[in-house]
């Protein structure tokens, strides 16, 4: 056997691993439904936008009016979800990956 077939081995055991599996699962889980939850938010926001321009041009205070807010949400949205997958990721991701990383460096060596 090839070091390179010997090192295709040891990735294919990994894959078909427990540890890689509940890998994949703790991150579709997690990623799935955010993605859908941002992506139906901002499709509200361009919905409105087209389809609700007097409610997107109601005055909340001064010149700001609703569409404005709910823009700059979408911005505030976006770096909430990415502070919360680093969380999600360092909590129930970067474990299992490293051990799982720790494990094909001890057989590929």
């Amino acid at each position: 056997m090839t070091t390179q077939e010997h090192d295709a081995s040891v990735y294919e055991q990994v894959q078909e691993s427990s540890e890689f599996q509940e890998l994949k699962r703790a991150f579709r889980r997690w990623t799935f439904p955010m993605t859908v939850a941002f992506l139906a938010w901002y499709l509200l926001y361009v919905v409105l936008s087209g389809w609700a321009r007097d409610f997107m041009a109601a005055k909340i205070v001064g010149e700001i009016n609703v569409g404005l807010v709910l823009g700059l949400l979408q911005f505030v949205s976006t770096f909430l979800i990415a502070w919360a997958y680093a969380r999600h990721a360092e909590r129930k991701l970067d474990p299992i990956a490293d051990k799982l990383r720790h494990e094909v460096e001890e057989k590929t060596q």
